[in-house]
C-alpha cells in the first residue's frame, strides 16, 4: 500500500513540477536539472567607444554569430554598415529574467565607428537611454573544470549515416514511440531476466536525455516512474528531430586527457579529429557502440572491445535495413583509425576554481543532492583572451632572453577588476599554457615592494599622526638612515645606492625612492601608517618592522588589486566579486553577490595620490606601462633581492595588477618595470578600450597649483609643475627673500 502511494506521489509531482517549469525557447536552450551553467558577464553596449574598441567583432565571433551582408532577419545573424551596427540578438536568460530574441541597432559615427547612440527598428536615431547587452557566453558546463567544451551541432547538417547507428543500438524504433517504448521495456525485462540480472535497458533516447538532464543518478522506483512521465511530457512539446539534434549534443562519450567528452561534436573531434558531418559509417558506429560504457568501450584505452562493440552496432543496422550488407561488411573490416585531437578546457580555469568554492558555499546542500546550478559571473571572456596572450607573450620573451628563467619556476599574474562594482574582470594565475596548479591570485602570498608607497601618503596627506598633514610639496631628505629595531639595526638603502638630499614627496614617489619614505612614516607615526594600510586591506601584522613601509609584508595580488581600488573610487576600497547570481537550472534564486565597499581615506586624498601616480606613470619608474591616449595611474613594485616584480594600476573603469616571479621562491632578478610592466601594457593596450570608460571627477576641496621641485614651494602659474593640494594645506609661496635654507626638510 506505502509503494502504491509513493509511486502515486511521484507520478503527482513529476507532473506538477512540469506544469509550472517555463519552457525557454527551445528544448536546447534548457538546461537540466542536473546541469551546470557557469556564465561570462553580459556585455554592456555603451557610447563613446568605437566599435573596434570594443571588440564587438569578435565578441560576436566567440558567441557564434554570423556577420551579413545586410541588415539580419534571424537571431545569430549581425550586419556592420558604415553608421549603424545590427544584431539580432539570440534568446537568453539573465539576470533572473528570459530575453527573447531581438533585433538591436547602434549608430555609429561615420568615420571611425564610435557608438553614438540606439536605431529604432525603421531606422531612425534614438537615444541610447534602455540598456543593451550582449548575452554571457558560456564559460564551463562544471564546477570542477572537468568537462571540455562542446561543438553544438544542427541535425539537419548530418548525413544519415552519422546519426542512424546510435538509434540502431540505443532506440531502434525512436521515431515510432512518444518517449516509453512500451515493447523495448518487455524485451529488457525478458532478457534480463533469461541473463538473471540487468543485461539490457528499456529506456528510450529521450529517457536517457531526460536522466541525464534532470535526474539524480540513484536508480528506484519513483525515479524511473518521474523519467516516463517527463519523457511523454517532452515528446508532446518537442519534435523528434529536436529532442534527438539535444541528445547528440548532450551525450557523455568518455573522457580524454582527464576532460568529459559531451556531444558528437567534441566526440568527433576528439577521437577523430574531423567535424560530426564527415564521419565515415564505421566512425560513427564507434562513437554509438560507447555510449553503452564510455571509458570501458573508448579506443583510445580499449581498443579491442570497441572494434567488437563498433561490429555490434554495425550488425544492427543490417538487421534494420539501415545500411547494405556492402556497406556492413566494408565498416567492418576497417580498422579503428584514431586521429586524436585533445580536447582543451573552457579557459579561465582558476577563475572557474574559484566559482566553484563560492557556488559550493553558497549552493552546498543543493550540489549536495545532485542539483545543478546556473552561475551569472562576472568576467568579460574578450578581456581574458587578452589577459591570457598578454601573460603568454611575457613568459615567452622572458624565457628565451634568459637560460635560468627558461629553466627555473617562472610563474606570473595577471588580475582586472571594475573599481565601481569589483568585478573580477580578467583572471590569469599563472601560464595559459600548463593545466593544474595552484591559484597565484588569490592563494600566493608575495612582498609588494614599492607598491605600498602610495598607500603611505593617505595617512601622510590626511592626518600624519599627532603632526601637521603633509603634501606632495613637502621636502624629505634622501640619505643615509638607520633605524633601530629589536636585537638590530635597519639601515634601508635606495635601489641605485645613491642619495639625492632633499626630495620632494611627488619626486620620491615618481622615482620610488625608499629613504624619504621611511621617513615620511617616521615622521606621521609607523603605527598609524601601518593601521592605515591595514584599513586598505593590506595585511601588516601587529608590531611590525619599520621595513613594511618599503612592502616587506606579504600579500596576494588580488589584495593589492583590491586595495589599489581606493585611488580610482577614489577613497573607498571595492572587494572583488567574481558572481553576481545564482540560480536554479528552471529559474528561482539561490543567491546575489553585491559590490562591498570599505571607506579608507578623503576622496581629495585618495584624488590627490592618484594624481601622482598618474604622474609616476608618465615620468617615473612606472614610465614602462605608459600607454599613449590613456589615462594612466600606476605603480611599480620590486621585492628584495629582485624576487617579485610587479605593476599596480588604474585606468579607465580597472584596476590592472600583474605579478611576475619564482614560484620557489628564488630571485627572479628583475624589477617591476622589467618584467611586470611590459606584460600590464600589454594588456590594458587593448582591454582599457574595450571597457566603458569611467572617468574620475575632481573632488571637492582640490586646488590645482604649481609647484617649485627643487624648493617645494609654490610660484607663478606656468613656471613650475602643476600639482594638485587639499585647499588650505598647500606650501607657502616662494619668495625673492626666502633663502633655500630656511625650507623645512623631513629628516
Amino acid at each position: 500500500m506505502n509503494r502504491r502511494i509513493s509511486l502515486f506521489v511521484a507520478t503527482l509531482l513529476a507532473v506538477c513540477w512540469l506544469a509550472i517549469v517555463p519552457l525557454a525557447a527551445g528544448l536546447e536552450e534548457e538546461v537540466g536539472r542536473s546541469e551546470v551553467r557557469i556564465r561570462s558577464e553580459a556585455y554592456p553596449l555603451t557610447t563613446g567607444r568605437t566599435v573596434a574598441e570594443a571588440r564587438i567583432p569578435e565578441r560576436l565571433e566567440r558567441l557564434g554569430y554570423t556577420r551579413l551582408r545586410e541588415r539580419p532577419t534571424e537571431p545569430g545573424g549581425w550586419f556592420w554598415g558604415h553608421e549603424g551596427l545590427w544584431i539580432y540578438r539570440k534568446a537568453h536568460r539573465l539576470g533572473g529574467r528570459d530575453y527573447a530574441a531581438s533585433l538591436i541597432g547602434l549608430r555609429l559615427r561615420r568615420k571611425d565607428g564610435m557608438i553614438l547612440g540606439a536605431l529604432a527598428l525603421d531606422g531612425s536615431p534614438r537615444k541610447l537611454d534602455d540598456p543593451l547587452w550582449l548575452e554571457p557566453e558560456l564559460l564551463s558546463e562544471s564546477l570542477e573544470g572537468d568537462r571540455a567544451p562542446r561543438f553544438p551541432i544542427e541535425l539537419a547538417e548530418l548525413p544519415e549515416h552519422v546519426w542512424r547507428p546510435l538509434l540502431a543500438i540505443e532506440d531502434s524504433r525512436f521515431f515510432d514511440h512518444r518517449g516509453v517504448d512500451a515493447r523495448s521495456v518487455l524485451r529488457a525485462a525478458l532478457a534480463n531476466l533469461k541473463a538473471g540480472g540487468v543485461s539490457q535497458g528499456g529506456s528510450t533516447l529521450t529517457q536517457q536525455l531526460i536522466k541525464n538532464r534532470d535526474l539524480t543518478p540513484k536508480r528506484t522506483m519513483g525515479r524511473k516512474l518521474s523519467e516516463a512521465t517527463r519523457s511523454l511530457m517532452l515528446e508532446a512539446e518537442y519534435s523528434k528531430e529536436e529532442i534527438l539534434q539535444a541528445y547528440l549534443n548532450q551525450v557523455y562519450l568518455g573522457h580524454v586527457d582527464g576532460l568529459a567528452i559531451h556531444g558528437y561534436g567534441a566526440g568527433s573531434r576528439a577521437y577523430f579529429s574531423k567535424s560530426p558531418a564527415k564521419l565515415s559509417l564505421a566512425e560513427a558506429a564507434t562513437l554509438a557502440g560507447m555510449i553503452q560504457a564510455p571509458n570501458r568501450l573508448t579506443p583510445v584505452r580499449h581498443p579491442e572491445a570497441s572494434r567488437k562493440r563498433r561490429n555490434t552496432v554495425l550488425a544492427r543496422m543490417g538487421e534494420l535495413g539501415w545500411a547494405s550488407a556492402a556497406e556492413v561488411e566494408k565498416a567492418r573490416n576497417s580498422a579503428i583509425r584514431l586521429k586524436r585531437s585533445d580536447p582543451q578546457p573552457h579557459g579561465a580555469e582558476h577563475f572557474v576554481q574559484r566559482i566553484a568554492f563560492e557556488v559550493g558555499e553558497a549552493a552546498r546542500r543543493r550540489l549536495e543532492k545532485g542539483r545543478g546550478v546556473v552561475v551569472e559571473t562576472t568576467l568579460d571572456p574578450e578581456l581574458q583572451r587578452l589577459a591570457e596572450a598578454a601573460v603568454s607573450r611575457r613568459l615567452a620573451a622572458l624565457r628565451k632572453g634568459s637560460r635560468r628563467l627558461r629553466n627555473g619556476k617562472l610563474a606570473a599574474a595577471l588580475v582586472a577588476m571594475d573599481v565601481e562594482s569589483g568585478a573580477l574582470l580578467a583572471y590569469v594565475s599563472g601560464d595559459p599554457a600548463v593545466r593544474g596548479g595552484f591559484d597565484r591570485l588569490r592563494r600566493a602570498q608575495r612582498q609588494p615592494g614599492s607598491t605600498v608607497k602610495p598607500f603611505l601618503l593617505l595617512e601622510a596627506f590626511d592626518k600624519c599622526g599627532d603632526e601637521k598633514a603633509l603634501n606632495p610639496g613637502t621636502r624629505l631628505l634622501d640619505g643615509p638612515i638607520k633605524i633601530d629595531i629589536p636585537g638590530a639595526t635597519w639601515r634601508p638603502e635606495n635601489y641605485d645606492r645613491e642619495y639625492r638630499g632633499p626630495v620632494t614627496v611627488r619626486r620620491a614617489l615618481a622615482g620610488s625612492i625608499n629613504t624619504p619614505f621611511v621617513r615620511l612614516a617616521r615622521h606621521c607615526g609607523f603605527e598609524e601608517s601601518a593601521a592605515t594600510l591595514r584599513k586598505a586591506g593590506l595585511a601588516v601584522p601587529p608590531e611590525t618592522p619599520p621595513s613594511f613601509t618599503l612592502g616587506a609584508i606579504e600579500v596576494s595580488p588580488l589584495q593589492l588589486a583590491e586595495a589599489f581600488t581606493v585611488f580610482a573610487t577614489p577613497g573607498y576600497t571595492v572587494e572583488s566579486r567574481s558572481w553576481s547570481r545564482i540560480e536554479r537550472p528552471a529559474g528561482g534564486s539561490i543567491a546575489r553577490d553585491r559590490p562591498d565597499r570599505r571607506r579608507v581615506a578623503r576622496p581629495a586624498v585618495a584624488y590627490i595620490v592618484r594624481d601622482l601616480l598618474r604622474h609616476a606613470a608618465e615620468e617615473g619608474t612606472a614610465r614602462a606601462a605608459e600607454v599613449k591616449g590613456l589615462n594612466i595611474a600606476a605603480k611599480t613594485g620590486t621585492s628584495s633581492e629582485k624576487r617579485d616584480a610587479w605593476l599596480a594600476g588604474h585606468v579607465g573603469s580597472m584596476v590592472v595588477v600583474a605579478w611576475v616571479g619564482m614560484d620557489d621562491g628564488e630571485p627572479l632578478g628583475l624589477t617591476g618595470a622589467q618584467a611586470a610592466a611590459p606584460m600590464w601594457k600589454s594588456f590594458v593596450a587593448d582591454a582599457a578600450r574595450a571597457r566603458p570608460s569611467r572617468p574620475v571627477e575632481r573632488r571637492r576641496g582640490v586646488v590645482r597649483k604649481f609647484l617649485d621641485e627643487e624648493s617645494g614651494l609654490l610660484v607663478k602659474a606656468g613656471e613650475g609643475e602643476p600639482v594638485l593640494f587639499r585647499r588650505g594645506k598647500t606650501p607657502e609661496r616662494k619668495r625673492l627673500w626666502r633663502r633655500r635654507s630656511d625650507d623645512p626638510v623631513i629628516d
